[in-house]
């Protein structure tokens, strides 16, 4: 029994719960229960508690969403797909809950259904929640039904559920230029959500994006992602600590005429096209510790559409600590505009006690058209090595990680006599010292000894 329709679904599978029909397949039924083994399509509008079981395999078919208060709770080691035919996206929606709480010996792991995985195959998954933003954004983007398109409110502890050991392979749908779904797409998540051990793998567009909101993450991978790892805007404030950023040098998305690039991390408070001052409250500003970030570093065949390791732009705020940020095409460190630079400048935003290097340059100043203009080259590097204490390499290689643009297979741990491991992390300002910190004894994603990749990530895609 290859496919079981909507019936199975709700009539016999997923006891005490209930869909909404949203397409022409017949009414929910009842039956026997399909065997281990099934692959079970999942349409439509999930309302009651609900319960996806490691023993079948479960196969978005277009938009699916849980809502009026229900729980989504998706059992360790299951395996849900996507046809390329409709790129399934499965919508968390404001006052509904996902409980994937996997582990490193069974993830659970959305992906393609395709015999030959593409990017696009699935469309990705979107969380929403009630937390505060700043309203750059009016609906979801990629699509989703408008009875189903605002976010956000006023509660910023609010809870969307657990993501623990989860993988989301071959995501990503562009509906519009500019209007895409996500790998993981978090829409004014709060602070009572757990995100710990989730990889992006293979997206068609950006790997994480936070549209606003508090929610804290740990243990984040973006690998081979066509477009941003980390992006965020919307008013975002959450910490993140122990991440990783691997591009594949051949794979961007489609820019079009957009004049787009494709960065490890993009961070923006406001779009101006949208009528808004870069000062719109609040302003996003993550804090974020021990990330390890490779761009493509002008290997052979690398995209013309690479930018920059970190692009910080639009009136944001940051403090990225404890990290390292390699292999950037066009630049290391890019502030755009004048509040940037000044957040920059003036000690609010820093890129601190880090490792830095870039194929081109370091560091990169654009859109600055106030006079005086808030920071030149010669400042961007003093600010960031004498009063940050970041170190910049010319060469990439002292930085000294094992083999870390081997893409196929990239070994990111610092080999002996790193400077990652004799330079011990610094949690001493911009909200370092919160307990949600580690207090770590390296710098970057890892240690020479313990990693937490282990088991639940794959690479090689």
């Amino acid at each position: 029994m290859k496919k079981v329709l909507l019936a199975a679904l709700c009539g016999f599978i997923l006891a005490g719960s209930s869909c909404e029909k949203s397409d022409d397949q017949p009414d929910p039924g009842t039956g026997t229960p399909p065997p281990a083994g099934s692959t079970v399509d999942v349409r439509g509008v999930i309302k009651t508690n609900t319960t996806w079981s490691k023993s079948l395999v479960y196969r978005l078919r277009g938009y699916v969403y849980v809502t009026d208060g229900a729980t989504l709770t998706i059992e360790p080691g299951t395996k849900i797909v996507s046809s390329k035919d409709s790129a399934g996206v499965l919508v968390i929606y404001r006052d509904a809950k996902l409980t994937a709480d996997g582990t490193a010996d069974n993830p659970i792991v959305f992906t393609s259904n395709e015999t030959t995985p593409q990017p696009g195959d699935l469309g990705g998954v979107i969380l929403v929640g009630q937390a505060t933003g700043n309203g750059n954004h009016s609906v979801i983007e990629g699509g989703v039904d408008p009875a189903y398109s605002a976010f956000g409110g006023t509660n910023d502890a609010h809870n969307s559920g657990i993501l623990r050991y989860v993988r989301i392979e071959y995501a990503g749908k562009a509906v519009n230029p500019g209007d895409e779904v996500n790998g993981l797409s978090l829409y004014a998540i709060g602070s009572g959500t757990t995100i710990d051990y989730v990889q992006i793998t293979r997206g068609l567009d950006d790997a994480f994006e936070f549209f606003g909101g508090t929610v804290n993450c740990k243990h984040l991978i973006a690998y081979n992602c066509a477009d941003d790892d980390f992006d965020m805007d919307d008013g975002y404030r959450g910490k993140i600590q122990y991440a990783i950023s691997v591009k594949d040098p051949k794979f961007t998305d489609n820019k079009g005429t957009t004049g787009d690039i494709s960065n490890n991390f993009e961070v923006d408070n406001i779009n101006p096209s949208n009528g808004f001052l870069f000062t719109r409250a609040p302003i996003t500003s993550p804090i974020l510790s021990n990330f390890t970030a490779v761009g493509p570093n002008n290997a052979t065949g690398t995209s013309t559409d690479y930018g920059y390791g970190m692009r910080w732009r639009r009136g944001a705020k940051f403090i990225l600590a404890n990290s390292i940020v390699i292999g950037g095409q066009r630049a290391g460190l890019d502030l755009d505009d004048d509040s940037t630079a000044a957040y920059y400048k003036q000690g609010v935003s820093k890129f601190y006690n880090s490792l830095l290097h870039a194929y081109q340059k370091p560091f990169n100043l654009d859109r600055l058209v106030a006079t005086p203009r808030p920071l030149d080259s010669a400042a961007l590097a003093s600010i960031t090595t004498a009063t940050n204490g970041s170190v910049v390499y010319t060469n990439v290689s002292d930085v000294k990680l094992t083999d870390a643009f081997n893409n196929a297979t990239p070994n990111l741990k610092p080999a002996t006599g790193s400077p990652a491991l004799t330079t011990a992390g610094k949690f001493d300002t911009g909200g370092l010292g919160d307990a949600f910190f580690d207090k770590t004894g390296f710098i970057g994603a890892l240690d020479a000894s313990n990693d937490w990749t282990a088991k639940w990530a794959v690479w090689n895609k």
